[in-house]
This record gives structure tokens, C-alpha cells and sequence, in this order.
């Protein structure tokens, strides 16, 4: 069994990543870390977990195998600098602190970044990993194709609405039910920071500079899940076919011949994929769940990666599409 510990364990993330856990086949939780709950039952917070388990929240963490750092961004570093974990444990970080810089000098630490469609033999044998963010997730397995290719030679224009969770549990102006209910904005247009992990990864991807990404996020009306779409000018026309290739391999990311809907990947850690030719451009549709694939089910399919068991271990769940 693999011991798995959570820090920052009240929020969103860490409470689908519980969800997963304890109904893993291949895990036991080692400890539950939250400072301002230690002492309460992990239920009395996660209450959709009443029932599956008792464990309680500490206020430090034990010995395990593998810690999932669940804490908001910059906080990664901050915890890691004033606390070293027992066990010398392997680390799989959920914020952006690591995305970018994946050097952590002050523990001689280096993150994997952890998009199994791109680094899979490298998660295999990494002892740190950067899990990607939930929009970077949803633009990256609809444009790395087209990258390897070398088909991304002119601006791209992505537009993508996510749920309420993925601005996080705290609330704030534009996350509470009386704003969020019937409306939909925009925000950090052209500018979002996952713009910065998406280009590194697909300049890798591509072997050299990209054209413009024109990213416009939108907050959407719902709870859960992401739906992007992407457009581009490219030449080639055998577009089905490059996808389904650079995807044959990857077990949750789906090419679809039908339209895909939202609704299909909620609670579920796959991402869903068309592709579509409009004389000379391209449409690619992606729908995430951006709690799943977007954040805690890739992190735990990170994890059976890196100790060597069945990629969909623990994550073979079925979409609420109605």
C-alpha cells in the first residue's frame, strides 16, 4: 500500500483528491494536514465524504510515501522552506509554485511537470512534481499536436469558461452564489498566469518560439469542469489523424468524432478531444473537469506513475452526462 499524506487538506482540491483516495485500491492515508481544523473529523468538512472515512485532520505531518501539497499558490514554497517533511517523502505540488522554476535550491529538489501526455517516462522516475493547472491542462492537450507537428505558425485564439471551484473554496466578490448565478465575465484576458507554463511547454513541443496565444477566460455559472476552444489557421487537412496518432497512447484524453459536452467529464479524470476543418482553419474543442483532470485526478494519476502501478488506478469513474 502507498501512504499518502495531504497538506492543506480543507479546500477543494485536497477534498476530490480524499474523494479518489479512499476508494483507491492501492493507498492508505497517512495523514490529513490543516492547521486551522486539526482535531475535527475530515467528514465535518468534506461532508460528501461522511461515511467513507473517520481519519481526522492533524496539525503535522507523519511519515508517507507520497504528500500532495494542496495549499494556495505560493504557499508551496513558504511551507517547504519552514518544514521538512518525515520520510523524505515524494512531493506532488498542485499550486504553480513549481510550474515555472522547477528548481527548489533551498532542498535541492527538482519538479517533473506532471502532463502525462508529454513527460510520461519522466514522471516515471521523478521524485517532485508540478502538477499543472486546470486551464493550462485543457490548452495544452488541444494544441500540443499541432505543435509537435509544427503546424502552430500563426496566432491562435483560445476562448474557455470554467466552474466556480476553480477560483477556490475562500469567497470573494466574483465567486459567491449571488454574483456567480446567471452571469458570466471575463477576466485576466490575454494576461492569465497559466499563459506562461502553456508556452514552455509547447515551445518544447514545437522546438522553438510560438506565434501569439490570444487566451480570454471567462468565469462561468457552474460549479465544475472547463470548456475551451481553439482556433488556428494551419495547411494540413489530415487533422483527425494527427490527433488520434499523438493521443493513441494516453488513457484518459479522447479524441472524439462527435460534438463533446461538458457534462460528459464531470467527476471523471478524462479529457475530451474534436477536432474540426473550416477551409483553412482548424477548431479543437477540450472539455476537463477542472477539479479531475484539471487538478486532483491528475495528481493522482501522477502518482501511480511514479510508484510504477496501473495508470487508471482509482480513476476509472463514469461522467454524469445527464
Amino acid at each position: 500500500m502507498i501512504k499518502a499524506g495531504i497538506i492543506g487538506g480543507a479546500g477543494y482540491t485536497a477534498g476530490e483528491l480524499l474523494r479518489v483516495l479512499v476508494n483507491h485500491p492501492l493507498v492508505e492515508i497517512a495523514f490529513v494536514h490543516s492547521k486551522s481544523h486539526a482535531g475535527c473529523r475530515v467528514c465535518t468538512v468534506h461532508r460528501d465524504l461522511t461515511g467513507d472515512t473517520d481519519i481526522q485532520f492533524v496539525s503535522k505531518p507523519s511519515n508517507a510515501d507520497v504528500v500532495f501539497l494542496c495549499l494556495a499558490h505560493g504557499k508551496s514554497i513558504e511551507f517547504l522552506t519552514e518544514n521538512i517533511l518525515p520520510g523524505n517523502p515524494k512531493i506532488i505540488d498542485l499550486s504553480q509554485d513549481f510550474r515555472i522554476n522547477s528548481v527548489f535550491q533551498l532542498r535541492n529538489m527538482n519538479f517533473v511537470y506532471g502532463l502525462p501526455e508529454c513527460n510520461r517516462e519522466q514522471i516515471k522516475i521523478a521524485d517532485n512534481i508540478a502538477n499543472p493547472g486546470c486551464f493550462a491542462t485543457a490548452f495544452l492537450l488541444a494544441l500540443m499536436p499541432l505543435a509537435k507537428a509544427g503546424l502552430l505558425t500563426n496566432d491562435v485564439h483560445i476562448n474557455a469558461i470554467t466552474g466556480s471551484t476553480g477560483a477556490g473554496q475562500a469567497t470573494t466578490p466574483t465567486t459567491h452564489f449571488s454574483w456567480r448565478s446567471n452571469n458570466i465575465s471575463i477576466y485576466q484576458p490575454f494576461t492569465h498566469r497559466h499563459l506562461l507554463e502553456v508556452r514552455k511547454v509547447l515551445e518544447n513541443e514545437a522546438g522553438g518560439k510560438l506565434p501569439e496565444l490570444n487566451f480570454l477566460p471567462l468565469r462561468g455559472n457552474f460549479t465544475r469542469g472547463i470548456f475551451l476552444s481553439a482556433y488556428t489557421k494551419t495547411d494540413t487537412s489530415a487533422i483527425d489523424e494527427l490527433y488520434s496518432r499523438y493521443y493513441e497512447d494516453a488513457v484518459f484524453t479522447h479524441v472524439c468524432r462527435d460534438e463533446i459536452s461538458l457534462k460528459e467529464v464531470v467527476g471523471t479524470n478524462k479529457c475530451l478531444l474534436r477536432t474540426e476543418k473550416h477551409n483553412e482553419k482548424i477548431l479543437i474543442t477540450s472539455v476537463i473537469d477542472n477539479l479531475q483532470k484539471g487538478a486532483s485526478g491528475q495528481a493522482v494519476q501522477n502518482m501511480n506513475l511514479m510508484f510504477g502501478i496501473d495508470e487508471k488506478s482509482g480513476l476509472q469513474m463514469k461522467g454524469i452526462a445527464f
